[in-house]
């Protein structure tokens, strides 16, 4: 909504001050990690709108994946598992509010770097629970989430 407006010129000045940079230095970053010979998990955050076009959004937290990569339809379900204790009471869906094969850079990185060596999930919060009270509590749980489900088998 805020650069629908404006000409092509300035929308392609933000992408070149702000997208590109940000997208060169990922991708960079994972081509070190995958030259060094690491695996790399990915974790991208955003939230979603707890109501679009009239409709209630029913999760807290959805974990985006491609479940055609086996890596990340694991590391999924770890994490899936894993928040379910750090989150009691909270609603987690896999692939939801969005498809986790939907464009976007997570889906583009896909086809730059192979399974299992990259995986990308995008951690989906609703903003409910992102702009409501307790966040800092929130974020450790999350946080906290994640490096039990990086320690689990």
């Amino acid at each position: 909504e805020y650069t629908r407006a404006l000409a092509p010129a300035d929308k392609q000045r933000v992408l070149d001050q702000y997208y590109v940079p940000y997208r060169t230095a990922v991708e960079e970053a994972l081509r070190a990690a995958l030259a060094e010979g690491d695996a790399v998990l990915h974790v991208a955050s955003h939230s979603f709108t707890p109501v679009l076009d009239g409709t209630t959004r029913d999760a807290d937290v959805g974990l985006l994946f491609d479940p055609a990569r086996p890596a990340e339809a694991a590391w999924a379900g770890r994490w899936r598992r894993s928040l379910a204790r750090f989150l009691p009471g909270w609603k987690i869906r896999r692939n939801y509010p969005y498809r986790g094969t939907a464009d976007g850079l997570t889906t583009s990185l896909r086809r730059l770097f192979p399974d299992p060596r990259y995986a990308g999930i995008e951690l989906e919060i609703n903003q409910r629970r992102a702009l409501g009270t307790g966040w800092q509590a929130h974020v450790e749980r999350l946080a906290a989430s994640l490096e039990a489900a990086m320690s689990a088998p």
